[in-house]
C-alpha cells in the first residue's frame, strides 16, 4: 500500500508500553526482563520492576533456590567466553598476577565480573577516587590470586551487594557461605602471618570488616585490620596498600573491642544538634538544582530524613549504639556513588550530591566519637577531597550559569572536610605526645585467639562458621510473628536490644526477608527502620511497605 503523496509505505512498528520507569525517562528501549532489565543493570540503578508484585516470582520453577545474581544474556556470553579462553575481560584493570580464572566456577565469574565491571567502568570514567573501594580492588584481586581467602572476602562482598539490589535470600547465603570460609582462611593467615602474606590479611579484613552487619563482629575486624597495620610498619613501603596504610596511619589508640559507655553532655548535645542543622540547611540549598534530576533528588531526600531522624533520635552512648545508627549512611557510602556515577559521570550536579553524603560522614563523627573516624569518615575524607577539587574547576565562567551555581554548593562540604583534618590532625598529635612509642598490647596472638572464639561461637546451618557479622543474634524472646530458628543478620538492619511491649527485652533481627517488623509507635527509636523510613527499599528510595534489607 503506498504511503502519504504515493512513496513508499510507512513500516509498521509497536511502541513497548511496559517498560520501566528509568527507561522512558532516558528516552531508550526497555528490554522489559524481570526483575531488572538490562539497562538499569548495566548503570547499577534500580529498576522499578523490583516494585512489582512479580518481581519476587522466581523466573523459572526449575530452578527456585538459585542466587539472583541479575545475569543478562551479554554478561553470559562474556563469562562463557571468559571461562573457555582464561581472558580477564577487563584487562584494563591491571590485575598482575592474575589469578588461574578456569578453576573459577561460572558463579564465582559472575560474582567477580560484577565488582570488575563496576571498577572498569569507575576507572575508564576517571572516577575510580571518587568512591570508597574501586580504586583498592585490582590490589585485591592480584593478591586472591595467591591467596584463596582474599578471593572469598571478594566474592562474598559481591554477593552482598547484588542481594542489595535484588533482595534475594539466595544471594544473601551465597554471601555469608563465602564470608564463613573468608573467615577461616584470615585465621590460619594471622596464624601464619609474615611479610609474604600480610598483604592477604590486611585485604580480608578490610573486605569483611565492610561488610560487617554488627557492631561486635565489625570491632572485631577492625581491631584486627589495626594490629595489622601496626605488624607491618617496618615493610609498609612494600606493601600494594601502602598508600592505604599511610592514609590510616595511626588508627585510634583505643580497643575496639571494649564496650565503653560516653555520656553526652548538654554541651555536646547543643553542638550536634547546630551540625544536624546545618547538614540540613545544605541540603536544603541543593533542592532547586535537582528539579530534573530524580535518582538524585531521590537519594537527597533518604539522606534529609536520615538526618531528621538522627535529630529525633536518643543520642547513643555505647558504640554498639553508635554503629547502628551510623550503619545505613554507611552503606551509603560504599554503593551510592558507584550507583550516580556510572549513570551520570561528569554531572556538576550528582558530585555535588555525593559530596554532601562524603561531608555527613565527616561532620557527624564528633556525634559517634568512640568509632565514628573509623566506621565512616576516615573512609569518606579521600573521596570528598578529589570530588572538591574537581567541582572547584567547575567555576569558572567558561561554564553555563546553572553548572557555575551548582559548582558553588561545594563550599560546604569544603568547609567540613577542612575541620575535619584540623580535627583529626589535632587528636593524632595528642596520641603522639601521649604515647610517642606505645605498642597496642592487642597483638597478633590475641586477634587469632579473638577469631578463633567467634569460630567457635558462632553458626550458620550445621557446621558452617562463620564471624559474628554473619551469624545469628540469640534471641532472648521472639516477638510474635519472628519464626524462630536460625536468622542470619545479614537479611536485616544491625542488631541490638531495644525495649518493647512493655519490659520485654530481646535481640531483635527480622526472622526472614518476608517477615514484616510489627507495629511500632512512629516516636520509637527502634531498630527496624532507624535512618530508613517506612517502605525503605534497598536502592534508598520510598515505595510501598516492604522489608528493610542490608
Amino acid at each position: 500500500m503506498a504511503g502519504p503523496g504515493g512513496g513508499p509505505s510507512r513500516r509498521s512498528h509497536t511502541k513497548s508500553r511496559k517498560g520501566c520507569k528509568t527507561c522512558k525517562k532516558r528516552h531508550i528501549r526497555c528490554d522489559e526482563t524481570f526483575p531488572q532489565c538490562r539497562n538499569c543493570t548495566k548503570h547499577q540503578v534500580r529498576c522499578d520492576y523490583m516494585d512489582s508484585p512479580n518481581a519476587l516470582v522466581p523466573e523459572s520453577p526449575k530452578s527456585p533456590q538459585q542466587p539472583n545474581l541479575l545475569w543478562t544474556a551479554e554478561i553470559n556470553a562474556t563469562v562463557e567466553l571468559w571461562q573457555q579462553t582464561g581472558e580477564f575481560p577487563f584487562p584494563e584493570l591491571r590485575v598482575y598476577p592474575e589469578p588461574h580464572w578456569r578453576a573459577y566456577p561460572k558463579t564465582d565469574l559472575r560474582l567477580i565480573h560484577h565488582l570488575s565491571s563496576i571498577t572498569n567502568e569507575m576507572f575508564r570514567n576517571r572516577t575510580s577516587s571518587l568512591t570508597v573501594w574501586t580504586d583498592l580492588m585490582p590490589k585485591f584481586l592480584s593478591v586472591a590470586a595467591s591467596h584463596p581467602f582474599v578471593m572469598h572476602s571478594i566474592l562474598a562482598f559481591s554477593a552482598s551487594h547484588l542481594a542489595w539490589i535484588s533482595q534475594s535470600s539466595e544471594t544473601r547465603n551465597l554471601a555469608f557461605h563465602h564470608a564463613g570460609i573468608a573467615l577461616k582462611g584470615l585465621h590460619d593467615g594471622i596464624a601464619t602471618f609474615t611479610r609474604i602474606n600480610s598483604d592477604a590479611v590486611l585485604a580480608s579484613s578490610l573486605l569483611l570488616a565492610w561488610q560487617a552487619t554488627d557492631w561486635r563482629g565489625w570491632a572485631s575486624l577492625v581491631q584486627g585490620t589495626k594490629t595489622v597495620i601496626q605488624a607491618m610498619q617496618p615493610w609498609r613501603h612494600e606493601s600494594l596498600f601502602a598508600e592505604f596504610i599511610a592514609e590510616h596511619s595511626p588508627m585510634p589508640s583505643r580497643n575496639f573491642m571494649i564496650p565503653i559507655s560516653s555520656p553526652v553532655t548538654q554541651d555536646a548535645r547543643r553542638e550536634h544538634m547546630e551540625t544536624l542543622s546545618d547538614l540540613q540547611s545544605a541540603l536544603q540549598r541543593l533542592q532547586p538544582y535537582l528539579n530534573r534530576q530524580d535518582q538524585e533528588s531521590k537519594w537527597v531526600d533518604q539522606l534529609r530524613s536520615y538526618i531528621d531522624r538522627l535529630r529525633t533520635s536518643s543520642p547513643p552512648q555505647t558504640a554498639e549504639e553508635q554503629f547502628g545508627q551510623l550503619y545505613a549512611l554507611r552503606k551509603w557510602l560504599f554503593w551510592v556513588p558507584i550507583s550516580l556515577l556510572a549513570a551520570k559521570r561528569g554531572d556538576p550536579t550528582v558530585l555535588v550530591v555525593l559530596a554532601h553524603f562524603y561531608s555527613a560522614a565527616l561532620a557527624l563523627e564528633p556525634m559517634f566519637k568512640d568509632i565514628g573516624s573509623v566506621f565512616c569518615a576516615n573512609l569518606s575524607l579521600r573521596p570528598l577531597e578529589d570530588i572538591i577539587h574537581i567541582v572547584q574547576g567547575y567555576q569558572d565562567p567558561r561554564y553555563d550559569q546553572r553548572t557555575q551555581g551548582v559548582s558553588y554548593l561545594i563550599q560546604f562540604p569544603s568547609n567540613i572536610a577542612s575541620s575535619y583534618k584540623t580535627r583529626r590532625d589535632w587528636v593524632r598529635q595528642q596520641t603522639n605526645d601521649s604515647s610517642p612509642v606505645q605498642q597496642s598490647p592487642y597483638g597478633l596472638e590475641t586477634l587469632n585467639l579473638d577469631l578463633e572464639n567467634q569460630i567457635a561461637a558462632y553458626s550458620y546451618g550445621q557446621s558452617q562458621s562463620l564471624s559474628p557479622a554473619f551469624a545469628p543474634s540469640p534471641l532472648t524472646s521472639l516477638p510474635h510473628g519472628i519464626p524462630s530458628g536460625q536468622t542470619s543478620p545479614y537479611l536485616e538492619v544491625p542488631r541490638t536490644v531495644v525495649e518493647a511491649f512493655g519490659s520485654t527485652s530481646y535481640a531483635s533481627p527480622l526472622g526472614s526477608p518476608a517477615t514484616v517488623p510489627p507495629p511500632y509507635s512512629v516516636h520509637d527509636d527502634h531498630v527496624f527502620n532507624f535512618g530508613m523510613p517506612m517502605g525503605y527499599h534497598p536502592s534508598g528510595f520510598v515505595a510501598t511497605p516492604t522489608p528493610i534489607w542490608t
